[in-house]
């Protein structure tokens, strides 16, 4: 009797040690990942110590209300911003969250490529003089189209500084658009994937200036440079892990 009761109560303390730990890691998972900021065009979600979803929504004819993302990373007292908001109004919010709430100073706007969610806002970062930066293709196309214009143009790769951390933006080929560029920040292995990389479950989207025929091979390279990356941010939906890779590969196959 005595030993059976034993096991019991050993089985037991197994059960509730492995349910503590499940509710730590979900603790933890909730305490890095929270809503910082909400208006009614605007939502800000921290991801990381450091890095900082943003979300605004852009009215379409054919998706409806889209929710676009784009990424902050702030290292003490400097940012750097992936993707301007939809427009400058929004931007100016941003803006103004990122210097007031985080206390940092704007040191670089990036845009991943060429569409409205992702340089809408260009002009009121320069009002404020903030500094843009694009793949040298998305100046080209922004500059024949009469769109807001990045103010710097890139080959392929840009490593910048938040204070003494690096961030970078990289062209790995045609998917989404044919200047579709992917944010990193190696501290945190953290990745703006932008419109490149889709939400799981979702479908293949706008197509309308795409590369289908090179999206997968595109993010397999970006899967191949970065296989320990442990948080990626669509250009819509939810964040996840490195799976959000595996399904935009397997959806445009």
């Amino acid at each position: 009797m005595t030993k059976r009761i034993l096991i019991i109560l050993l089985t037991a303390f197994s059960y509730i040690n492995s349910n503590a730990q499940i509710d730590s890691l979900e603790s933890n998972e909730t305490k890095t990942e929270k809503e910082v900021y909400k208006s009614e065009t605007l939502l800000i979600n921290q991801i990381s110590e450091y890095v900082y979803q943003h979300i605004s929504f852009l009215d379409t004819k054919n998706f409806g209300k889209v929710s676009c993302n784009g990424m902050v990373v702030a290292c003490k007292n400097e940012a750097v911003i992936f993707d301007t908001p939809i427009d400058n109004e929004t931007s100016c919010e941003l803006i103004h969250w990122v210097t007031k709430s985080l206390k940092c100073k704007i040191t670089a706007v990036i845009s991943t490529h060429y569409h409205i969610d992702n340089l809408g806002g260009l002009d009121e970062f320069h009002k404020q003089g903030i500094p843009s930066y694009a793949y040298y293709k998305t100046v080209e196309i922004a500059k024949e189209n009469g769109l807001p214009e990045p103010q710097h143009g890139f080959d392929k790769f840009l490593e910048l500084k938040v204070n003494d951390e690096k961030v970078h933006i990289e062209f790995f080929g045609e998917g989404h658009t044919c200047d579709n560029t992917v944010g990193y920040f190696p501290l945190e292995d953290i990745m703006f994937g932008g419109c490149l990389i889709k939400e799981a479950g979702s479908g293949k989207g706008n197509l309308e200036e795409a590369n289908v025929n090179e999206w997968s091979e595109t993010v397999r390279k970006v899967r191949e440079k970065y296989p320990n990356v442990k948080k990626v941010i669509p250009g819509h939906g939810k964040s996840g892990g490195i799976e959000l890779l595996d399904y935009t590969i397997h959806l445009f196959e």
